[in-house]
């Protein structure tokens, strides 16, 4: 497997406070990472740096090439859980720490096969010749589109669209969502935070990753994001066989 990953502060922020890691494993499974953090003052910074550390050191430590999906699920939120531990128990021994948190999506995929775990608002699409979102964003916006109060393109300009309803570090029990997903050889896994989906819609991510070559989708992807206001961090990491 391989991975292209990239992070950028955006056009109107002056601290990057997504963070993300991207591993291939002895095997050759790709293990990936992503984490769009939030607090006053670096808290948001400390929480996603924290978090992709933990829970990259988690699996990387405990991860088996004998391992079944369902043992990859097992670990990839057993990380997670151990992260979000961690990152609360630091928010209430430092005061400047208090009420931080982060989103977190991340994958291991290996072969014909990819396990996703996620909290918060940060996503993971499958890509081929369409694009389908695997995860479930835990934000108000999502409540209510699946209520039928507004549609997915209101949800794009309305007003509570950044408001989070899940996320690592902020209470001592985080409820993880968890994926399996098929994959083919010519398909692709997306992972990126709300400053990629905010600014450019699925149809041009779905464009670029279909027509530019691999190690030029990222730069195009956040240069799109960009072009589209860059009022956010930008994260996007792309799996691949």
């Amino acid at each position: 497997m391989r991975i292209f990953a990239k992070t950028d502060v955006g056009k109107v922020r002056s601290l990057n406070e997504d963070s993300f890691v991207a591993r291939v494993l002895p095997d050759g499974a790709a293990l990936t990472v992503v984490c769009d953090g939030m607090g006053g003052a670096n808290a948001g910074d400390f929480a996603s740096k924290t978090a992709v550390e933990i829970i990259s050191r988690y699996v990387i430590n405990s991860y088996d090439e004998s391992m079944t999906s369902d043992d990859m699920t097992k670990l990839l939120r057993d990380a997670i859980t151990s992260a979000n531990l961690e990152v609360f128990e630091y928010s209430k021994k430092a005061k400047e720490l208090f009420g931080m948190g982060t989103t977190v999506v991340a994958t291991i995929a290996r072969d014909n096969c990819a396990v996703v775990c996620s909290a918060g608002d940060s996503r993971a699409y499958l890509v081929n010749d369409t694009i389908t979102q695997i995860t479930r964003d835990h934000s108000v916006v999502q409540s209510l589109i699946e209520s039928g109060k507004i549609t997915r393109e209101e949800a794009r300009t309305h007003p509570e669209k950044n408001i989070i309803t899940r996320a690592l570090g902020v209470e001592e029990y985080l409820i993880v969502d968890d994926y399996y997903v098929e994959i083919n050889p010519c398909d692709k896994i997306l992972l990126c935070t709300d400053g990629l989906t905010n600014y450019v819609v699925e149809d041009s991510i779905l464009n670029t990753i279909k027509n530019k070559p691999l190690d030029m989708v990222t730069d195009s992807l956040i240069q799109q994001a960009n072009d589209g206001g860059g009022r956010d961090n930008i994260t996007v990491a792309v799996v691949s066989h």
